[in-house]
């Protein structure tokens, strides 16, 4: 990591999160692009792809349950490591951020809800 630089460097192919470990904090991608698996083993599933700008594991921060997927680098990413104390001193900060977070939560919730009808739909 260079000095002055942020975050962490994460190799091709390296975990992230681990779907089911407890989590207790969020990141945010600064660059490049992490791929989002469900699943275990072999049987991973890719949901989506995040990158630069994109947030990932709010989830983990804001309901204290285990992770619900997980996350690995595709290519070289750089991930920025916050906390819950962190998150809520930003929105404290900024209140807009706050709305930022749950509008994209929400278009993702939209996001899944439209693939899983698409699902039910073929398997008519």
């Amino acid at each position: 990591m260079s000095s002055g630089a942020l975050g962490k460097v994460y190799t091709d192919g390296e975990i992230v999160i681990r779907q089911g470990d407890v989590g207790n904090c969020m990141y945010v991608v600064q660059s490049g692009q992490v791929e989002i698996l469900v699943g275990e083993g072999d049987q991973q599933v890719s949901i989506a792809v995040r990158g630069e700008g994109d947030f990932i594991g709010e989830m983990a921060v804001l309901d204290k349950e285990v992770r619900s997927a997980t996350v690995r680098a595709k290519g070289e990413a750089r991930l920025l490591t916050v906390d819950k104390r962190n998150l809520l001193s930003r929105i404290h900060e900024d209140p807009s951020f706050a709305y930022r977070l749950i509008q994209t939560m929400s278009n993702r919730v939209r996001e899944l809800s439209a693939e899983v009808g698409q699902l039910k739909s073929a398997r008519v």
